[in-house]
């Protein structure tokens, strides 16, 4: 039974968009592994409190995540 975990900084995805983030995720693990695992294919999406998760050993706020998805550099 698959598992995908995705984990999110808070505040950056709507819950439409999380939404589709599970329907899409479960339909690639379909595609890979077949039919017959749709019903068992567990997707959990978790989002991280904003400043809680680190990239190049900064901290990562929402504001930062959003900044990025806009093309704008963080740091």
């Amino acid at each position: 039974m698959p598992l995908v975990n995705v984990k999110l900084v808070e505040g950056v995805f709507s819950s439409e968009q999380k939404q589709q983030i599970v329907r899409s995720l479960t339909e690639a693990m379909v595609a890979i592994e077949g039919e017959n695992m749709r019903p068992v294919t567990w997707v959990i999406v978790e989002e991280v409190k904003s400043g809680d998760w680190g990239m190049a050993g900064n901290p990562v706020t929402t504001a930062d995540v959003k900044a990025l998805a806009a093309g704008s550099p963080v740091g």
